[in-house]
């Protein structure tokens, strides 16, 4: 050890004391952990998140996995063409193709991706297939179709006769600048708590509207769209993917819940951290939804106009998330 590396050593030592050191112990989750719901719950994304948590509920109601309820609950927003954000029906990219991208988590922190998908209708169940049918996590392009069609997927044309309109309208100006809150909804993300107290979370879309080919966006990226800790709870976002991705959002999110903050508020200190950080936060739209174990739900924004739907199995209500930006 040379002269300075001892200096700087031992002055260390002499801050933190080598008590200190000696009796290190790991950081940990709350020293108190949260109790577990009791209840079946499930959370999501936008205004279309009332039907697919009808659908989610159905199976959380017959005591099936939290794991189902997602995949079913976002394929009822997968196959509605009138979602031009999400799956079938949604808006294409520069090119006039539909690219499609998911991601799916389960309780024990198993999960799958998928992304620049064409042609098959539910990305999230090819997602899943991902996660579950082999050693990897994340497929692209045409070797996730491959994977999909081999497991008896269909090939289908995705673009809808008035999401074609819309592109052909888009090419007289060729014009890019992602709205925000577009027609009052966007990527699909969900969270469901099942019967036996575990959590798992899902999130599919179309991507931007217009994007460049090949884009891909934080909705299949695990951490960024969507993260989920059975000890803790989950997290995910809905808004601009770039935004997102950079701030690894839906983890932080979950971690500052394991540190102690409330899903309102660890929403709310991962909005304000992107208006630290991203100097044109006035120009975009991110907003996170979380619930932990114990069932207790928030969400926050950066520009008003989030909304998400919470079905509890007494009623299922469209709610405003709090923002940032008023």
């Amino acid at each position: 050890m040379n002269s300075r590396r001892k200096f700087i050593f031992h002055s260390f030592l002499g801050t933190v004391g080598l008590s200190s050191l000696t009796s290190w112990k790991p950081f940990s989750a709350q020293s108190k952990p949260l109790a577990t719901a009791t209840k079946p719950m499930v959370v999501s994304t936008w205004n279309h998140g009332l039907a697919a948590n009808d659908a989610a509920w159905q199976v959380l109601n017959a005591k099936g996995r939290a794991l189902d309820a997602v995949e079913t609950g976002v394929k009822v927003t997968e196959a509605d063409p009138k979602v031009t954000t999400v799956g079938y029906g949604g808006y294409p990219d520069r090119e006039g193709k539909v690219t499609l991208d998911a991601c799916i988590m389960d309780e024990e922190g198993n999960c799958g991706s998928v992304a620049f998908l064409q042609n098959i209708k539910h990305p999230i169940s090819v997602a899943r297939l991902v996660m579950e049918k082999t050693p990897h996590v994340f497929m692209v392009g045409e070797g996730a179709q491959r994977l999909a069609l081999a497991h008896g997927f269909k090939k289908e044309n995705l673009l809808t006769p008035q999401a074609a309109k819309a592109w052909k309208e888009w090419l007289k100006t060729s014009k890019y600048k992602p709205v925000i809150n577009a027609e009052n909804h966007d990527t699909i993300s969900m969270l469901a708590i099942d019967a036996q107290g575990n959590m798992s979370g899902a999130c599919t879309t179309s991507g931007a509207a217009w994007k460049m080919h090949g884009r891909i966006g934080d909705s299949p990226i695990i951490g960024a769209a969507l993260y989920v800790d059975n000890e803790v709870g989950g997290a995910c976002a809905t808004g601009l993917g770039e935004a997102v991705i950079k701030m690894v959002g839906s983890h932080l999110v979950v971690e500052l819940m394991r540190q102690g903050l409330s899903p309102q508020e660890a929403c709310r200190a991962a909005v304000e951290r992107i208006v630290k950080k991203q100097k044109n936060y006035k120009e975009l739209q991110v907003g996170f939804l979380a619930m932990n174990k114990a069932g207790e739900v928030g969400a926050y924004s950066v520009q008003s106009g989030f909304n998400y739907a919470v079905h509890n199995g007494q009623e299922n209500k469209l709610i405003d998330a709090r923002s940032m930006v008023k």
